[in-house]
């Protein structure tokens, strides 16, 4: 097996280990506000989602990188300090900036489901479930999005002044 594609897996790993803490964090927070179950279920399937990714290395007998894995959660925890314009609360912000990173995580996981079809021993038909699954995941972000974003500039339009 050739150590690009190891190298390459191991990245989305540790992407992933990322997106799955981001995702449940949003699931609780831009969930519990919208009273949205969708949100929960998303973050169980990309948690799954990680856990095929597991199995498709360890077929391939690639092991994830522990380092890698272990900066990608520090960086997730780092961005969740962020000058928001809230200093004892969270912002509304903070949810669609989550919300945005949830929906690039997710494209990128279907760049992977789509680039791992050039490997002759995984299943297709899998990939292609992950990946129609991935569709799904992104609509239920997308829509939690677009109102976060509605949510966040609404007072935001009350306070500009129009030239």
């Amino acid at each position: 097996m050739s150590s690009l594609l190891a190298i390459y897996l191991r990245d989305h790993h540790a992407a992933g280990v990322a997106g799955a803490r981001v995702a449940e964090r949003v699931a609780t927070t831009v969930g519990r506000d919208f009273g949205n179950d969708d949100l929960r279920r998303v973050a169980s399937e990309i948690r799954q989602d990680l856990i095929m990714l597991e199995g498709i290395m360890s077929r391939l007998g690639v092991e994830p990188d522990r380092v890698k894995d272990t900066f990608s959660r520090i960086a997730e925890r780092i961005g969740r300090l962020k000058l928001n314009g809230r200093l004892l609360r969270r912002s509304p912000l903070s949810d669609l900036l989550e919300l945005e990173t949830l929906v690039v995580g997710i494209t990128g996981k279907q760049a992977l489901w789509v680039s791992l079809r050039e490997i002759p021993s995984i299943n297709i038909e899998e990939l292609d479930q992950l990946f129609e699954r991935a569709e799904e995941q992104k609509r239920v972000v997308e829509n939690a999005r677009v109102a976060a974003a509605k949510r966040s500039f609404h007072s935001a339009n009350t306070h500009v002044r129009r030239v």
